[in-house]
């Protein structure tokens, strides 16, 4: 990096975007990253996974970040060499989640529910997809559901069709807390006022950098907000094969994950 150029904050989604489908590193994104890492650029995950699910994939990216923002914004890890795994907790947001779980479950009483509290452990009332919860969880009913303190709520309704799904969503009026909706039958519900861009608008405080030496790359409804962060004044960059909704709010799109988009997007930083 030449003395004129300043350094950019570089978040990245993990799944589907730095991650393909079948859980590998493409050779090509970890070289890019490691390129821009190593030109002084501070490239970052921002992630819905849980704080022991991203950890991983900062070893196998080989970085460390200041901060590293989870669980879709309301967990965010500071660097620490003290603690476990060489993170702590910097900032976590929680809610009580009794009247959205009971709201949703008068609209869908087949679904099944999770619930993360700050310590990264879910309680889980039915099947989830192998990989998709934490390996600190445990089954319980949706009573003692409701006693868990959350940084997010999960709710999957298997064989639901996704446009009828989200049609339910959206008739519910979820106002009391902030939600996205997955590829399939997946709801993640976080914090009121709560997601990836209200995190990274506090890391970006902290590192001091501006607003228009940002980028994000992502390719889910998880990510809107951070992306429509990052096009007031930075760059938004959505994956290839993010649904429409999606790539509306990017201010440009990349190749898809199969055609290591990530890469080709970090080969347009100015050096």
């Amino acid at each position: 990096m030449t003395d004129s150029v300043r350094p950019w904050l570089i978040a990245l989604d993990i799944d589907g975007t730095v991650l393909h489908e079948d859980g590998t590193l493409a050779p090509a994104v970890i070289e890019a990253v490691h390129k821009a890492r190593d030109e002084g650029h501070e490239v970052t995950l921002a992630t819905g996974r849980s704080v022991s699910m991203t950890i991983p994939i900062l070893d196998r990216l080989d970085i460390a970040p200041e901060y590293v923002v989870c669980s879709n914004g309301a967990i965010t890890l500071q660097r620490d060499s003290s603690a476990p795994a060489g993170y702590r907790r910097f900032h976590v947001e929680h809610f009580d989640p009794r009247s959205v779980l009971t709201r949703i479950k008068e609209r869908l009483p087949q679904a099944h529910y999770a619930v993360e509290d700050e310590m990264g452990l879910y309680r889980y009332t039915d099947w989830f997809p192998e990989g998709a919860l934490d390996a600190v969880s445990e089954q319980v009913t949706f009573d003692e559901l409701l006693t868990t303190v959350a940084t997010r709520v999960v709710v999957i309704s298997p064989g639901h069709d996704i446009d009828d799904f989200l049609k339910v969503v959206e008739d519910m009026g979820l106002h009391q807390v902030s939600y996205t909706v997955g590829w399939t039958a997946w709801l993640d519900i976080a914090p009121e006022g709560i997601n990836k861009s209200t995190a990274l608008e506090m890391v970006r405080t902290k590192l001091g950098f501006e607003l228009d030496r940002v980028m994000v790359v992502g390719d889910g409804r998880n990510d809107i907000e951070m992306l429509q962060w990052a096009a007031k004044q930075g760059r938004a960059v959505a994956m290839g094969q993010a649904p429409e909704e999606v790539q509306i709010h990017a201010s440009e799109v990349t190749d898809d994950f199969l055609a290591d988009g990530v890469a080709k997007a970090l080969a347009t930083l100015p050096h």
